[in-house]
């Protein structure tokens, strides 16, 4: 039987061009199965159902290294599980080195494993060069004064006045909320600032 596996980090991104990829290699809509999530580790729902399926002699077809994974010690570990215990072939679309169906002898399972591990490692050195690169754009984006996240949402300049109605008992709460055009959250954040600043009483 030919299983395939496709995986994308987030529901946002597209993995149609991988399901193709996989469809042309010959593998059947059943035995297609993906995962929309991190491959930081491989306790993925539709990775591990096909997983508990995978039989000895069956194939599993992955577009790429980094699909089926992306962290260098858990891809040779489950590499490993899948071709010396399960007894499964992996075909890595992208790269026909990395196919255990051929060389079965001594010296194709060697140079197989070479591949495999000098590509899990660059693909997981080529993710911390990314990582680096963007937390020095970050920092240097700081220095800038460029803000993240999200923008703060100042009280209005009467924002003491509604209060004073408010606590008094002469305007009606979402009257009061009405007038300062604050979220109810926002407007509980700037009254704990106010008070911060202006005492309990507001003087």
């Amino acid at each position: 039987m030919t299983y395939g596996y496709a995986r994308v980090s987030s529901l946002e991104q597209n993995e149609e061009r991988q399901l193709i990829a996989l469809k042309k290699a010959g593998v059947r809509r059943k035995t297609l199965y993906v995962d929309k999530q991190s491959g930081k580790d491989f306790q993925r729902p539709q990775y591990q159902r096909m997983l508990q399926r995978l039989k000895k002699d069956d194939l599993l077809c992955v577009k790429s290294i980094d699909r089926l994974g992306r962290n260098y010690g858990e891809i040779l570990g489950q590499w490993r599980l899948l071709t010396k215990e399960k007894g499964v072939d992996i075909l890595v679309l992208d790269m026909p080195l990395l196919d255990t169906r051929n060389g079965k002898d001594l010296m194709g399972t060697f140079l197989s494993d070479i591949v495999l591990q000098v590509l899990s490692f660059v693909a997981e050195n080529e993710r911390e060069s990314i990582r680096q690169r963007q937390s020095e754009g970050i920092e240097a984006a700081k220095e800038r004064g460029v803000q993240f996240g999200r923008p703060v949402v100042p009280a209005p300049e009467d924002f003491p006045a509604i209060i004073s109605e408010w606590e008094s008992g002469q305007l009606p709460f979402a009257e009061a909320l009405a007038q300062t055009g604050l979220s109810r959250g926002t407007f509980y954040r700037r009254l704990r600032e106010y008070r911060t600043v202006a005492g309990p009483s507001g003087q």
